[in-house]
């Protein structure tokens, strides 16, 4: 029986800020990479994401999406792991549907998230059209938190107007 995964640890903190950077300017052979530590921690019965982010020196959502990779984790989701896994039984519907690489790709997405939207607006399922806001939401903060404010819009616009 697999052990129960605690996802959300609230008493988790950050390490200090020098610890970061002292770790990132470690070099030499004695180096681990981060997906080797976080591997290891896990495997070693660590099985907290945000323990294991903060003994990493990295965020959950990289943590999340190692082990995902690695096949030791299944069911955790946040904003930046990735919409190619399935979630529920609409992700296969908005599956590679994401992108703001540009302005168009930005514009393609929300017309591909209108026409899934519109389809289970058709046969009256509000769970499908709340994944089509959910998929707009995730573009939109993705693409903000990269910078791409113009990207951003896009979705935005199409979330005001659902």
């Amino acid at each position: 029986m697999q052990e129960q995964v605690n996802l959300f640890n609230q008493t988790t903190t950050p390490p200090p800020r020098e610890a970061v950077k002292r770790a990132r300017r470690q070099k030499g052979p004695a180096r681990v990479s981060k997906k080797s530590r976080v591997i290891d921690l896990f495997t070693s019965g660590v099985t907290d994401i945000g323990e294991i982010a903060a003994r990493v020196l990295t965020r959950p959502s990289y943590v999340a999406t190692v082990l995902q990779s690695a096949g030791l984790l299944n069911g955790y989701f946040d904003l930046y792991t990735t919409t190619g896994r399935d979630q529920n039984l609409y992700s296969r519907f908005f599956r590679n549907v994401l992108s703001f690489r540009s302005v168009e790709a930005a514009r393609e997405s929300v017309a591909q998230i209108d026409r899934l939207y519109k389809h289970f607006e058709r046969i009256g399922d509000r769970a499908g059209q709340h994944h089509a806001e959910v998929m707009a939401l995730t573009g939109r903060n993705r693409a903000r938190w990269s910078g791409k404010q113009e990207e951003a819009k896009i979705f935005e616009e199409w979330l005001f107007n659902h």
